[in-house]
């Protein structure tokens, strides 16, 4: 099942190199079916299941998804960002390294992420480890942007003070004549990170705040996940 991305015309495709649970097989279809999403025994397998739900559910960017960090005195940090990959080694994004994120998550490397569906009803929520993806990962989907995304990518210093839009146009203007028609490279500092869960919890909303959710935990990723039913 492909992570669904904006192409340049704001619409959906699914043709990128980046694919969520390709190596899972069936797998992504059997955790969360039936009624009682509760019995699912792989974690993995229910996202997959719950994110294609979303897909067809939601009016735009399902693959939507929060992203939690701690600065340097612990305050934390929490931004949207979209998930770009999905497979059993964990859950990837991209973003510049020199921006805020990048600063925190090299100096903290652990994160929480959040998927929110309102039209569902849903939200899922992990935490785990950071740990950075393969430059072939980050050449390979970077090369799937729109040419105009690669050009802001090397224009933006993100997360530092931008004196006027001017400037950042400006800068864009001078990147696009350099470039022409030729190849946009991804910048060093343009990297993918993975999330590694540790922590996984699936909520649905119920009637009169009698909410569904289970936890799925395990102390290091080679380890099983165990399950825990929740009070809502």
């Amino acid at each position: 099942m492909p992570v669904p991305c904006r192409d340049g015309a704001g619409k959906y495709r699914r043709n990128g190199p980046t694919r969520i649970f390709d190596a899972m097989g069936d797998r992504s279809r059997q955790g969360g079916e039936g009624p009682d999403f509760t019995e699912a025994a792989d974690p993995l397998a229910l996202f997959a299941t719950w994110l294609e739900e979303a897909e067809a559910a939601e009016p735009a960017d399902p693959e939507a998804m929060a992203l939690a960090t701690v600065d340097a005195e612990g305050l934390p940090n929490v931004r949207m960002i979209l998930l770009k990959g999905a497979d059993e080694r964990g859950f990837v994004f991209y973003t510049n390294c020199e921006s805020a994120k990048g600063h925190e998550l090299a100096a903290t490397p652990k994160a929480a992420l959040l998927f929110y569906w309102k039209s569902l009803g849903r939200q899922i929520r992990m935490r785990g480890a950071i740990e950075p993806a393969t430059e072939a990962e980050a050449d390979a989907y970077f090369a799937t942007r729109h040419r105009e995304s690669r050009i802001g990518a090397c224009a933006s210093r993100q997360s530092r003070p931008l004196e006027s839009r001017v400037v950042l146009e400006a800068e864009v203007d001078r990147l696009n004549k350099d470039f022409g028609d030729g190849e946009i490279p991804r910048p060093a500092y343009w990297r993918g990170y993975r999330l590694v869960p540790l922590e996984i919890e699936f909520w649905r909303s119920g009637p009169f705040r009698l909410h569904d959710r289970i936890v799925f935990r395990r102390a290091t990723p080679q380890e099983p996940w165990t399950k825990t039913r929740l009070y809502p």
